[in-house]
């Protein structure tokens, strides 16, 4: 079994990686500052895991002690970074800071430790203004957001960084992703998390613009399959790939499935739609398919309902931030 690293694994995604390639048998570093992640997603299997797990908790700008954590490490899984379109227009300085100056740290000290690989989370909100659906890897538009853009500097990076230093690094562009541990209580929350807190509440969910407004929503174990995909898959550093289920579902069409899944009718509320947003999102998955050989085993409703199970025994209000 191998060494590796989560950066971000005291986040949502990043704990469910972290925590799955425990299980594997791998050793486990996890790298996270506690600005968006938190220590209670490490709670229970990480204190199982005895020596073979780790937790710095330090910045990944630090460059210097990013060198020395990667030391005899396999793989480096990149998810630490600030993850939302929102908090990027009002902060843009953040972004920049955490997910384009981070990267490059991470990249710089994965090249100087001898890493075999990077594995590096990307999004579809690079996707920008482009209106073809569904969206494919070499079509692309304008940047939306300061995230968006960060993401296209981070893939950038990825591939320069294979080119020049032969470090082999391969971009994730993750679909809306959602699943247990995800925070539904922050103003940036995802929709699901939020919607689906609400709902067990009895409280209607806030939709900002009309609802049909649609999005590739993906289970995270789908997500953690593709990153180990990733992380082993022959003939592919340098590339990119979109990471979704393929299927298109609207806001309003998700809450009708979250209302039958918990036998309520409760009607949204609409506000003004936010800038940034993208309209219509949908992967085209069929390169991940061909050179990853990822296909996504978990559907839509399968994984509602696992969240609806974990949010009944874990309540909003619990859920804090640390």
């Amino acid at each position: 079994m191998e060494k590796m690293v989560v950066t971000g694994g005291a986040g949502f995604i990043g704990s469910n990686l972290a925590e799955h390639l425990l299980d594997m048998g791998h050793s486990v570093v996890v790298i996270d500052n506690l600005s968006t992640g938190r220590k209670t997603n490490l709670s229970g299997w990480a204190e199982n895991a005895g020596s073979r797990f780790q937790f710095l908790q330090m910045d990944i700008n630090e460059t210097d002690p990013l060198r020395q954590a990667f030391s005899g490490v396999h793989c480096v899984f990149h998810l630490a970074a600030i993850p939302s379109v929102a908090r990027s227009i009002e902060n843009p300085a953040a972004t920049q800071k955490a997910n384009i100056n981070g990267t490059l740290s991470v990249l710089t000290a994965a090249r100087d430790a001898g890493v075999k690989r990077v594995v590096a989370a990307s999004s579809s909100s690079i996707y920008g203004d482009d209106p073809n659906l569904p969206k494919r890897e070499d079509r692309m538009g304008r940047c939306l957001s300061p995230y968006a853009l960060s993401k296209v500097v981070t893939e950038e990076y990825c591939r320069l960084f294979y080119r020049l230093y032969g470090l082999e690094t391969v971009a994730l562009r993750y679909f809306n992703v959602f699943g247990p541990r995800q925070d539904p209580n922050s103003h940036y929350a995802a929709v699901i998390p939020r919607f689906s807190t609400l709902l067990l509440e009895s409280r209607s969910p806030v939709v900002f613009g009309d609802g049909e407004q649609s999005r590739d929503f993906t289970f995270v174990a789908n997500v953690i399959n593709a990153n180990l995909k990733a992380a082993s898959a022959p003939n592919v550093a340098g590339e990119a790939f979109n990471i979704g289920c393929g299927a298109q579902t609207s806001l309003n069409q998700l809450i009708d499935k979250l209302n039958k899944l918990l036998d309520r009718q409760l009607k949204p509320k609409y506000e003004p739609p936010r800038k940034g947003d993208v309209r219509h999102s949908v992967a085209d998955i069929s390169k991940a398919g061909k050179m990853l050989d990822y296909v996504p085993s978990i559907s839509l409703e399968t994984g509602l309902q696992h969240v609806l199970d974990w949010y009944r025994t874990h309540p909003a209000e619990a859920i804090i931030t640390s």
